[in-house]
């Protein structure tokens, strides 16, 4: 018989040690249409907190949330949401950076990224 309940009083300080970024955004990439598809779960942000930026071939997804500062004192007994910023960044290489798109909704952002036409970038050297 166990006469210590399950989740001790002490259990909650290793559950900080499995929480990284990684596990807050998790995130699918597939290829599909000449095109890298993204799909990240970022829970509890709205929109004008996210952002997209690609730099150099990368692409960076980031997303802050401001803690919020009330008049009102609480006296909490633990606090699990998370403010603060998180963020992935993904080698895409050579792409069509000006035609990516981006849609969130219900907590998942779909980013599609089109590849760089391979036609277009290929030069003809002449010999002289």
């Amino acid at each position: 018989m166990n006469m210590v309940p399950r989740k001790f009083y002490l259990d909650s300080i290793f559950d900080d040690f499995a929480k990284t970024e990684v596990n807050i955004m998790k995130c699918d990439i597939y290829e599909k249409d000449n095109a890298y598809h993204i799909e990240a779960d970022i829970p509890g942000y709205q929109k004008p907190e996210i952002q997209i930026e690609c730099n150099n071939g990368y692409l960076t997804i980031k997303a802050e949330k401001k803690e919020e500062s009330k008049e009102e004192e609480k006296n909490y007994i633990k606090r699990e949401r998370f403010y603060g910023s998180i963020q992935r960044e993904f080698y895409v290489g050579e792409v069509d950076s000006d035609n990516i798109k981006a849609e969130f909704a219900d907590g998942i952002l779909k980013v599609t990224v089109p590849k760089e036409d391979k036609e277009k970038s290929k030069k003809i050297i002449e010999i002289n």
